[in-house]
Formats: C-alpha cells, sequence, structure tokens
C-alpha cells in the first residue's frame, strides 16, 4: 500500500514534465513510469468482505424500446392573402409583377424595331397602348391570383428557374427597357 501511494504521489505530481518529447521525473526515471495502451479496458472488481465469494452478475436482456414516432417537419407561416400586404411596398407582388411586364416589354419593343425599324415612342403611338394595357391586365391577374390563394412566390422556385432569377431578369429587363426608350430619344431614331 505505501508504494502504491508513493507511485500515485510521483505520477500526479507537477514535478513530472515533458521536456524534448520525453517524461522527465526528479524522483523516478521514465523508464519506471507504466505505460498502458490508449484504449486499454480496465476492469476494477470489489469484494465487500474478505471471505465472501464473487457472485456472477445476472445476465438481462435488453426491453426493446418503442422507437419514438416522427415530428412532422414544422409548417411554414402562411403568407397573408390581405390586399394591403400583398401590394405594399416591400409585398411580394409589385416588383415582380413590374419585373414580368418589363420582360415582355423588353422583348416585344426589341422585336416590333427589328421587324418594322420603329423606336419604342413611334411604337407606343402607332396603336401599343391597347397592348400595354391588355398586357399589364392579364400578367397582374395571373401574378395576384396564386397571390391571394396563400401561395408564396418561394414555394414554387426549384432548379434553374426560381425566384430569385426571376427577380433580377425583371430588374435587368426594367433597367434595359429605360436604357432603350433613353438611347432611343436620345439618339432621335431607333438602336439597331
Amino acid at each position: 500500500m505505501t508504494v502504491s501511494t508513493a507511485m500515485q504521489s510521483i505520477l500526479a505530481s507537477p514535478v513530472t514534465r515533458v521536456a524534448n518529447g520525453s517524461r522527465v521525473s526528479k524522483f523516478l526515471p521514465s523508464t519506471y513510469v507504466p505505460r498502458l495502451p490508449r484504449n486499454a479496458s480496465v476492469r476494477v472488481r470489489s469484494m465487500a468482505e474478505e471471505g465472501q465469494q464473487e457472485q456472477p452478475t445476472p445476465v438481462t436482456t435488453p426491453t426493446p424500446v418503442a422507437t419514438p414516432t416522427p415530428i412532422p417537419p414544422p409548417r411554414k407561416p402562411k403568407v397573408s392573402t390581405k390586399f394591403s400586404d400583398v401590394l405594399a411596398f416591400s409585398g411580394p407582388a409589385p416588383e415582380r409583377i413590374n419585373g414580368r411586364l418589363a420582360m415582355v416589354g423588353f422583348v416585344a419593343a426589341m422585336a416590333v424595331e427589328l421587324s418594322r425599324g420603329q423606336d419604342v415612342f413611334a411604337q407606343i403611338s402607332n396603336g401599343g397602348i391597347p397592348w400595354f394595357l391588355g398586357t399589364t391586365v392579364v400578367l397582374s391577374l395571373a401574378s395576384l391570383i396564386p397571390l391571394f390563394k396563400g401561395v408564396s412566390v418561394e414555394s414554387k422556385s426549384e432548379g434553374f428557374m426560381t425566384s430569385d432569377a426571376e427577380l433580377w431578369n425583371g430588374r435587368i429587363a426594367m433597367l434595359g427597357l429605360v436604357a432603350l426608350a433613353f438611347t432611343e430619344y436620345v439618339k432621335g431614331g431607333t438602336l439597331v
């Protein structure tokens, strides 16, 4: 018992330190320090009294554990379908509808300019206003109906055609349509 206490105090003392990758002790050289494998399993047995025999531990079979039922993922909060929320400045409708109209308007303006040679202002003055109003009504209703039913813009976007891509394409088309009209106004004629 004395040897055990002495070994424990030597091994646990702060005097033992690591220098140059090897253990150095002032009391015992490193060859006396017992080494155990890294994942060594140690069994400890205790006896209550010296004359008592060790009793085998009863083997128990594990009881089956009921598997928990999977918890459904939390539902996303439903989007507001109020008219004032859908058409609010930061709502889902205004920029998307304007972007869709700008995409159609830019492609139509370039197509008519290439086929007939008319600039944007000539297209508008030669019967373009009824086409503009009709397209605006149809695209606005087609964009608003799903929003009033509670379908979010992001719920149907996967893969290549995402809602963010549509948003950026709409922004670029708005800038393109304004740049086309400004360039034709400054130039005094068609761009192409």
